[in-house]
């Protein structure tokens, strides 16, 4: 397992078009995840959220400062490198309609990564689906396995993902708003999931939100994002109960009820 280090990135974006100009979408961010444990990310849409998680997995590149997973610079990756790497680092996105192809059964979107990854023969990927579709809490496996994405609710579909990001046994999982197109009914249900598999498997977790909940639930630090700047960084217990910056007032402000009875990070 290893640590996860974001040191001093920025990401500047030029702008095209008449209003040509510079646009700082991350300024200037760092922090650490441990292997093992589980950092939010918090801001309003905008903030710079996404932008961290498609650096941190290689989809874009910063402008300055560095990304290392262990032993590698993120950064400087490319091609079979970068292949490596997504064996490590996983993603959930935050979609689950957009994020399975339409013509592939779950069986086949699970098998892909078993073998791409882990070159596993098709009989041992196939028995590894239905380990990991048990995992995810699809059961029995043979029910979901032939399905299509349409035939799925929108809690099974995030599962399914979520099972296709486990099949190459990642050290980390990056989920951006991995719950935001779900009913509320399903939310906490795809959250309890998250937070087992981190306790059971070891994962390490970066949780993108603007859901203060969600936060709470299942992280153990958390940062809050406005406009590209980290303005408040801490244990996620304490940022949401003693909160110093007035973003992370307001965001807390917005949610009725930040301190429900929904449980405690696994760590807490």
């Amino acid at each position: 397992m290893a640590p996860l280090v974001v040191s001093g990135v920025s990401k500047v974006y030029t702008v095209r078009g008449r209003g040509r100009g510079k646009f700082t979408a991350v300024d200037d961010v760092s922090f650490t995840i441990a292997p093992g444990a589980a950092v939010s990310l918090v801001g309003a849409s905008g903030s710079g959220k996404s932008t961290i998680a498609k650096m941190i997995t290689g989809s874009e590149r910063p402008t300055s400062g560095s990304i290392r997973f262990g032993e590698l610079a993120v950064e400087r990756l490319h091609a079979g490198g970068l292949r490596k790497y997504h064996s490590r680092v996983q993603m959930v996105f935050q979609d689950p309609y957009a994020a399975l192809n339409p013509l592939h059964t779950v069986e086949y979107t699970v098998m892909r990564p078993c073998q791409n990854f882990l070159h596993m023969a098709p009989a041992r990927a196939r028995e590894r689906v239905y380990e990991l579709l048990e995992t995810v809490g699809l059961t029995p496996p043979a029910q979901f396995a032939g399905k299509l994405p349409h035939q799925l609710s929108g809690g099974q579909r995030q599962r399914v993902v979520i099972a296709r990001a486990l099949a190459c046994d990642p050290e980390l999982i990056v989920a951006d708003e991995p719950v935001s197109m779900l009913d509320v009914s399903l939310r906490a249900d795809v959250l309890r999931l998250l937070a087992s598999l981190r306790a059971k498997r070891g994962l390490s977790l970066l949780y993108i939100t603007h859901d203060l909940l969600g936060a709470r639930v299942i992280t153990d630090e958390i940062l809050v994002l406005n406009k590209g700047k980290v303005v408040e960084q801490g244990p996620t217990k304490q940022v949401l109960q003693h909160p110093k910056d007035e973003y992370t007032v307001q965001l807390l402000d917005a949610v009725a009820t930040p301190f429900a009875a929904v449980g405690p990070s696994p760590s807490q």
